[in-house]
């Protein structure tokens, strides 16, 4: 079954080379530099530079459809063969929020609310980026139940970091 894992910048490598990955997403805000593991093809490396802010802040790149978008061909276009892994700095807001987003695109069949609790188990810390739940909410045509299911979860655990996780696509 296909697997999402989800990291903070840090444990980017040890996550990458633990699940032997062959697709990432880098969530990560100008001017972070990134070292994109060796076993991961430049092609299957979506580099997406927005910052963790939910309205608009001076210096800072907000979420934007385009960057939801961008994110749904990609991670419509993996082949499911070998994990994906999403990271942003700290691994507990931008990362979880696309994770969450690809697993409600690539399961559309699941329930979003189900997906949400899947992803708080998972994680006691994740904190999706409200921004980014919301347009994806618009794009995917979920009518709010994506933002919903989020919102029923509730703010993760306060942490500086996220511990690394894993969601699956299919039911627990």
């Amino acid at each position: 079954m296909p697997t999402l894992h989800v990291c903070s910048l840090a444990r980017l490598h040890d996550t990458v080379a633990q699940t032997r990955a062959s697709h990432m997403v880098t969530l990560i805000s100008t001017g972070s530099l990134v070292e994109r593991p060796a076993s991961i093809l430049a092609d299957r490396h979506l580099f997406l530079t927005v910052s963790d802010i939910i309205e608009p802040l001076e210096g800072h790149i907000l979420p934007a459809e385009e960057h939801v978008q961008t994110l749904l061909s990609f991670v419509r276009a993996w082949d499911r063969q070998s994990p994906l892994v999403f990271h942003c700095w700290a691994g507990i807001s931008r990362s979880t929020a696309a994770a969450y987003i690809s697993a409600c695109t690539l399961a559309p069949d699941r329930d979003e609310a189900e997906i949400a609790h899947a992803l708080r188990l998972a994680s006691p810390t994740a904190t999706p980026n409200a921004r980014f739940v919301a347009l994806a909410d618009d794009v995917l045509g979920r009518r709010g139940r994506m933002v919903a299911a989020i919102e029923g979860i509730g703010r993760g655990a306060e942490a500086m970091e996220g511990t690394p996780f894993m969601l699956t696509l299919g039911r627990a």
